[in-house]
């Protein structure tokens, strides 16, 4: 089996502040990056000890949220802005069999939510797929998908964990923190974390063995609604072509390829 993981730093344990810890300038960034680098050695370790020989960690974080130095020797890492252009990409991720999440936060607009927010925690109030509110959970489950790439783990925050298992009904999940509220959480110990992290990607492994779940697919055509906080940002979309302005902060488009409007 050959495993991909997409990683973030907003779902990692003692990870609870967008300005000290998830944003490049802040004070307690390289230590939020140790965390959630930890955390994704925990879920590699699983995997190797699995037997799973090829194992590819995408650094899914903005700005990058691993330290390379530390990452597991048994994974090779996916990095670098901007991103490769999507045919080399695509090619890339369809060598793979299954998908994880680790690190993963709830989408924006989730009350219990700790650091909630969908691609952007400045500009975006949400983002609708056919109607339907997602955050980024779905956009790489739905995107992985289209590649034939089930997600079948995800780790996070609790708010994050049970958006995962509305959106797949059967992924295992592990939340090593509950969110109070998007500045606030009660984190598991680091070590706890990972342990939970261990367990439940060798659980998923399982799983995926005994009953596999599907690659995650919605019937198209798709029409995505994106809206902001602030019209600048609005402004800046309505001049990509097929972009339609629905008003002063909200942009939609359309297309038949879930991968062309996805990560719009």
């Amino acid at each position: 089996m050959k495993v991909l993981i997409c990683t973030d730093l907003e779902g990692c344990a003692g990870v609870v502040s967008f300005e000290e810890q998830a944003y490049p300038d802040g004070k307690y960034f390289e230590q939020a990056k140790r965390l959630a680098t930890a955390e994704v050695n925990a879920a590699v370790t699983a995997l190797a000890e699995a037997g799973v020989e090829d194992i590819l960690v995408w650094d899914g974080h903005g700005p990058g949220g691993l330290v390379y130095e530390e990452l597991h020797p048994a994974a090779k890492l996916l990095h670098g802005r901007p991103l490769a252009p999507a045919a080399v990409r695509d090619a890339v991720f369809s060598e793979y069999d299954v998908c994880m999440m680790v690190g993963q936060h709830a989408m924006a607009g989730t009350v219990d939510g700790n650091l909630n927010h969908t691609q952007s925690s400045q500009s975006v109030e949400y983002y609708k797929l056919n109607g339907k509110h997602i955050g980024e959970i779905a956009q790489f489950a739905l995107y992985a998908g289209s590649l034939g790439l089930p997600l079948i783990f995800l780790s996070g925050d609790e708010a994050a964990c049970r958006e995962a298992q509305a959106l797949i009904p059967g992924i295992t999940t592990a939340a090593v923190k509950k969110g109070l509220s998007r500045g606030s959480a009660i984190s598991l110990a680091p070590a706890a974390a990972q342990r939970l992290i261990r367990e439940g990607v060798a659980r998923a492994l399982a799983s995926q063995a005994q009953e596999p779940l599907a690659p995650l697919s919605w019937p198209g055509p798709y029409e995505l609604e994106i809206r902001f906080f602030h019209t600048h940002v609005a402004d800046a979309y309505a001049q990509r072509p097929g972009v339609q302005r629905v008003d002063a902060l909200t942009i939609r488009v359309r297309s038949d390829n879930i991968r062309e409007l996805i990560y719009f």
